[in-house]
């Protein structure tokens, strides 16, 4: 495909429209709780917020586009900056193009000094990238025998003994291809890529987490357990209720915002003590 061609299918892919899920109730009121709680001008309600407490949803789709890419079309000068984690904890990290990295004990990566135009990754271990939209430039993770193109999404990518590698798509859309194969395979939100034994496998994985009418004190134990941040609410807000659907790698701002807004409480994060106080 020439570069003009790769244009037109760029654009094409990129001004897609998202699939509807309106068979999923969860999934309409998160769209009724993001066009009413995040508006910047608009007054909220306090039906509204009784309304998003029974049945909100925090639900992400993206759009991401693939090219097809083979690990073994063009050798890439990776060692330019090497970032390795030799601690017990992940370690969060920001590339030049704002995409974030968050990189699991015992990994490593390596990108060029060009790279906000050259968006290309070499990785050992496990992390998770969530990758900055660039419509220009693709955003590729080397790992073992495999590619992983995307231009926007979010995705983990564990790279296993024996050339392994096991990819994981929670936001928009991805293309995986092998070393040495034609095929390749498009993911969807939800689709788990296994590559093993010279094998490839795709199957379904649950990326959310439920709470249906759960207190909100369950929620709290959840922020702290997978975020580290105690959480402080009120004492008359512990036993309220709460449905909500949460991506299990969303955004730690996102979640405190969505609980701000249902319960009309303000909040405070204190970074240094690793601290969410509502009140």
């Amino acid at each position: 495909m020439d570069e003009k061609k790769i244009e037109e299918e760029l654009k094409k892919v990129w001004d897609e429209t998202p699939v509807s899920h309106s068979d999923n109730e969860k999934e309409i009121s998160w769209e009724q709780f993001q066009a009413k709680a995040f508006a910047s001008e608009k007054k909220k309600s306090k039906a509204w917020f009784y309304y998003a407490a029974a049945a909100a949803v925090l639900i992400f789709v993206g759009t991401g586009i693939y090219f097809n890419s083979n690990p073994a079309e063009k050798a890439i000068q990776f060692a330019s900056n090497v970032i390795e984690n030799r601690t017990s904890k992940v370690k969060t990290i920001f590339l030049p193009d704002s995409s974030k990295v968050e990189l699991s004990p015992n990994s490593k990566i390596a990108y060029a000094n060009n790279f906000e135009i050259n968006r290309k990754i070499e990785m050992e271990g496990e992390a998770y990238f969530k990758v900055k939209k660039d419509k220009k430039h693709p955003f590729q993770v080397f790992c073992n025998e495999t590619t992983t193109t995307v231009l926007g999404t979010s995705f983990t990518v564990l790279g296993q003994d024996g050339k392994g590698v096991v990819v994981q798509l929670f936001e928009g859309s991805v293309q995986m291809s092998v070393k040495d194969q034609d095929k390749k395979w498009i993911l969807k939100p939800g689709d788990k890529f296994t590559y093993a034994n010279s094998i490839v496998s795709v199957v379904e994985f649950n990326r959310f987490t439920d709470f249906e009418n759960e207190k909100l004190m369950v929620v709290s134990a959840y922020i702290e357990a997978h975020y580290g941040y105690k959480v402080i609410i009120p004492q008359e807000y512990y036993n309220q209720r709460i449905t909500v659907r949460i991506n299990k790698k969303e955004d730690l701002k996102t979640i405190v915002e969505l609980i701000s807004e249902m319960y009309n409480l303000n909040f405070e994060i204190n970074e240094d003590l690793k601290q969410i106080t509502f009140q």
